[in-house]
């Protein structure tokens, strides 16, 4: 799963590799702020597992129209769709079975996920086809990407963060009270669907970087170090994005200087990394207010 960092050390690729990824980072840290004030991280979760049969799915489409399998044009709509499908997964749940919110998450992220790992398999017995460039999104694969995937990447992550700063009011009644928010006339119904289009946007997005499995963590690990920051919702978004780049890019960074380690993990250890320093932060200033 880990992949040939070094050979990219001190190479002109790698400054744009940061830069995409930091731009990633960026914007899955501002979107992640919606997941934490609302208490759905799973949901990004099951999204981001379903984009694995998504991925896999537009494999074989391409695969069987003469393809590679690995255009990334192709693999970018199958994972939306698969992200798409999986939150609509997680509502059907709810409404039919009425199912708690965590074990509809947890059956859609586990039966999408297996099922992904089903059609991986059928993509490498596919005549023509392999896993490769597929299995790698699983833990992220930014030191891999040409410099066209990583415009894309980065396109796609600017146009997701100016969406969610476009919805900013919106956004904020949402976050803090639905049921007011209809009450005043705001389009609750139709912001609930672009915040979830904004955050499948994410997900594929920071899949390149980070990988499916570990995409949540983007999301979530910065917008969390930023509530331990502030309780103001425009600082907590300004400093979810701006940890979340600092993350994504010492990590990217950090790939480069160590041989054989995936960029997603060490991006996703450096956020940790983030969110420590900010509990670390929180607890001081409590213990410097409390001697006061």
């Amino acid at each position: 799963m880990s992949e040939p960092e070094s050979a990219w050390i001190g190479d002109p690729h790698a400054l744009q590799v940061i830069v995409t990824t930091a731009l990633l980072g960026a914007s899955a840290g501002a979107i992640g702020t919606m997941l934490t004030l609302k208490s759905r991280a799973l949901v990004g979760d099951a999204a981001g597992h379903a984009t694995l049969p998504g991925l896999a799915g537009a494999s074989l489409a391409s695969i069987a129209l003469g393809g590679t399998g690995r255009e990334l044009w192709v693999l970018m709509p199958g994972a939306i769709a698969g992200a798409c499908a999986g939150m609509a997964s997680v509502a059907a749940l709810q409404r039919a079975l009425k199912m708690s919110a965590d074990a509809a998450m947890a059956v859609t992220l586990g039966t999408l996920f297996g099922l992904g790992v089903a059609l991986l398999s059928v993509v490498q017995q596919a005549p023509g086809g392999h896993q490769a460039g597929l299995d790698g999104l699983l833990v992220g694969r930014a030191a891999t990407l040409v410099a066209a995937d990583l415009a894309a990447a980065a396109a796609l992550a600017a146009l997701t963060l100016a969406l969610f700063i476009a919805l900013g009011r919106d956004l904020r009644a949402l976050a803090f009270d639905e049921q007011f928010a209809r009450m005043v006339g705001r389009p609750a119904g139709l912001v609930s669907a672009l915040v979830a289009a904004v955050i499948v946007c994410a997900i594929v997005a920071g899949t390149h970087a980070v990988g499916l499995v570990l995409v949540v963590a983007l999301l979530v690990m910065p917008a969390t170090a930023a509530r331990m920051i502030s309780d103001r919702y425009t600082t907590v978004v300004a400093a979810a994005a701006c940890i979340g780049a600092i993350g994504a890019a010492s990590g990217t960074a950090a790939s480069a200087m160590l041989p054989g380690l995936a960029t997603g993990p060490l991006i996703v250890i450096a956020c940790a990394a983030l969110l420590a320093a900010a509990v670390i932060l929180r607890r001081l200033r409590r213990a410097v207010g409390s001697a006061s």
